[in-house]
């Protein structure tokens, strides 16, 4: 097979030419990818010349033209995404200098603040940090300017308002619209405390129909289970890669954002534990059971690629970097496609694990433990799956209609 270097790169960016390729290859491009990238910086590299422009130049202006100039004569690797790969090189050799930062608005100020307010002072995940300064953004950009004087004037009705605003006609869901309700909370109580709102006005947020633990958490059968693991190919990296991970996910009941965030070094094979960045950034040892190292193990010397990366599961295709939430949570639904099953998320895994133990006769408390829970509440949940305890609680029906 042919490999990058048989694309000769002339003119501005001919220096950069080899360590490019180099890089593009340490990053898992395939030989021939990585040689279409470097026509890519032939062709950029020639139109400088012509331009008369260095690679410091390469300002988005610039990039805009190049690209509006290769789409007169190419269809292929025409985008932005498409070049990023190499400005992303030059970029960290120095070469090409980062866009300017645009002046913040008001509000995006006020949004790093409560970003850090969230991490910093309340300690809450990162997806969690996530969707409330979604919803945060959500209500400071329809405040009129200067969003200073239109907080000071902030009223009840106007929350109200725009709660209803946002869940008319079907607009959200349940889940979506506790979302909203609980991260417009957050916001209000945050911008009180600061100064932003005069009055608390986190109570004028309307509360949202909706009973905690009115749903029965529902777990995967065994046979289920089976067919997702054997539908995972492991003669292949990435059948050895799916196979663990949910592997990780059945046998230690955790969250999608828990195994995309599992580093190299957070395994210990001498003492046989794994430690787990939960929720709150609070970190746990658990045991590694023999059947989940036996599937780590597999993976890392026959199907990861090597190098500088630490986390564990790495994406398949080029750059290597490692997998999100959202690729776990794909890796699910990719082996539910497979194994002929209905889509499924990743944290069915997790109540599965909850569901076995409860059969086995655990305690609530030890499968708060397992699911590393921070209160007992959360777990409560669980114990509406046993049914047969739960029968003995049920008084009878008076069968004549009088009292019982």
């Amino acid at each position: 097979m042919r490999g990058p270097s048989v694309v000769r790169v002339e003119g501005a960016l001919a220096v950069y030419a080899a360590g490019f390729g180099a890089h593009l290859l340490e990053l898992g491009y395939a030989p021939s990818s990585a040689e279409d990238q470097l026509r890519l910086m032939a062709y950029l590299s020639g139109w400088l010349v012509e331009q008369r422009e260095q690679p410091e130049a390469l300002t988005p202006e610039l990039v805009g033209r190049f690209l509006a100039a290769r789409r007169a004569g190419y269809v292929k690797l025409t985008s932005r995404r498409a070049l990023a790969p190499l400005l992303d090189y030059l970029r960290g050799l120095g070469v090409v200098r980062d866009a300017p930062a645009e002046v913040p608005t008001a509000v995006e100020r006020l949004l790093v603040d409560y970003r850090h307010y969230l991490v910093r002072e309340r300690g809450l995940a990162a997806g969690t940090v996530r969707l409330r300064e979604q919803v945060a953004r959500l209500f400071l950009v329809g405040q009129p300017a200067p969003l200073e004087r239109a907080l000071q004037r902030l009223e009840p009705g106007d929350v109200t308002a725009f709660v209803l605003a946002q869940c008319r006609s079907g607009r959200r869901g349940v889940s979506s619209a506790k979302t909203l309700t609980s991260g417009l909370r957050s916001l209000l109580s945050y911008l009180h405390l600061e100064g932003w709102v005069p009055v608390a006005l986190a109570s004028a947020v309307p509360s949202v129909a909706g009973w905690r633990l009115a749903s029965l958490p529902r777990g995967l059968e065994a046979t289920h289970v089976e067919r997702l693991l054997a539908s995972c190919d492991r003669t292949t990296a990435l059948g050895r890669r799916d196979f663990a991970v949910l592997t990780l996910l059945w046998r230690l009941g955790l969250r999608s954002f828990e195994v995309a965030a599992l580093s190299l070094d957070d395994i210990d094979w001498r003492a046989g534990e794994v430690a787990i960045c939960g929720k709150g950034s609070v970190t746990e040892r658990l045991p590694l059971p023999d059947d989940v190292g036996r599937a780590l193990a597999d993976y890392l010397c026959a199907g990861r690629t090597r190098g500088d990366c630490r986390e564990v599961f790495l994406r398949v295709r080029a750059p290597r970097r490692g997998i999100s939430a959202a690729g776990v949570r794909s890796i699910v639904h990719h082996a539910c496609d497979r194994a002929g099953l209905e889509r499924v998320g990743a944290h069915r895994l997790r109540h599965t694990v909850a569901s076995e133990l409860l059969r086995a006769g655990a305690p609530l408390q030890q499968i708060a433990q397992v699911l590393r829970h921070a209160s007992l509440a959360s777990t409560a949940i669980y114990a509406k799956i046993d049914r047969s305890s739960l029968r003995t609680l049920a008084r009878p029906w008076p069968l004549d209609g009088g009292a019982a």
